[in-house]
């Protein structure tokens, strides 16, 4: 049985592109695409969500493939840093799930984020001459990262601010949160589709869908490729701001329909 139609998966697939490396909530932008585009949040649809961001990891190593490449101490602050989500992403992993399927909390945390997206170049406008990522800053990030488990948070904006908050320029802290992304979003993807394969009916759904998951790994990867480019060269220049009032006028948006008795809930 087909879970979505290829227009559905161009679509989301895009806003995963153009979003999971923007601090405006990747996550929160394809549960308002499925509710737009009324695609039911099956099992296979949230596993989707997932997988189709390892073609946003692979944009990552590839604009930046010198610097995977780099010495042993670059992996091993990425993987500090990676630690904290690992060990909440599994702990709280059904919780997880429960939000995901609630645009309120979407927009509760769009409008909360964009504030203080308004306010962060602001509040960190001295970086420290040093800009080494060292362990304990690593570490720190990685804790920061984890806000971003709560659906409309942003996990780009949580590393970015917590980047930030140690010292780092908005480019250093920017693409610090591009690092992290990959180790954080493959262990996300491998643990979502290990539970689809220990499971024999989600495994076959899975295989019947195949074409749908490589075309949507192959969109969001194209797309995040621009992307990155585009938001390394625009925060460097401008900051943050625009984002904020992004997400404050979106998350509005959301809570204004769910008070009027929108049912905004994907089902």
């Amino acid at each position: 049985m087909e879970q979505m139609n290829w227009i559905q998966t161009l679509i989301i697939a895009i806003i995963e592109g153009l979003t999971e490396f923007l601090p405006v909530s990747s996550t929160g932008h394809m549960i308002i695409a499925q509710k737009i585009l009324n695609v039911q949040s099956t099992e296979f649809v949230k596993a989707f969500t997932v997988i189709i961001q390892l073609g946003a990891i692979l944009s990552v190593v590839v604009v930046y493939r010198k610097r995977f490449f780099q010495s042993f101490a670059f992996y091993r602050t990425l993987f500090i840093a990676f630690i904290p989500a690992a060990v909440f992403g599994f702990a709280l992993s059904d919780f997880i799930d429960e939000l995901l399927e609630s645009v309120e909390v979407v927009a509760i945390s769009l409008v909360l984020g964009g504030i203080i997206m308004l306010f962060v170049d602001k509040w960190f406008n001295k970086p420290v001459k040093d800009q080494e990522v060292t362990d304990i800053k690593a570490l720190k990030i990685g804790v920061a990262q984890c806000i971003a488990m709560i659906p409309g948070v942003s996990r780009s904006m949580a590393t970015i601010v917590g980047g930030m908050g140690q010292g780092l320029t908005r480019r250093n802290a920017t693409e610090f949160s591009f690092f992290l992304a990959v180790p954080t979003m493959f262990a996300a993807t491998a643990y979502k589709l290990l539970k689809l394969m220990m499971s024999s009916n989600s495994r076959a759904v899975l295989m019947e869908n195949l074409d749908i998951l490589i075309f949507g790994n192959v969109v969001a990867f194209i797309v995040a490729l621009i992307t990155i480019k585009f938001f390394i060269s625009y925060v460097s220049k401008y900051g943050f701001k625009a984002f904020g009032y992004y997400r404050i006028i979106l998350g509005s948006i959301l809570l204004i329909l769910s008070f009027l008795g929108i049912n905004l809930n994907i089902t």
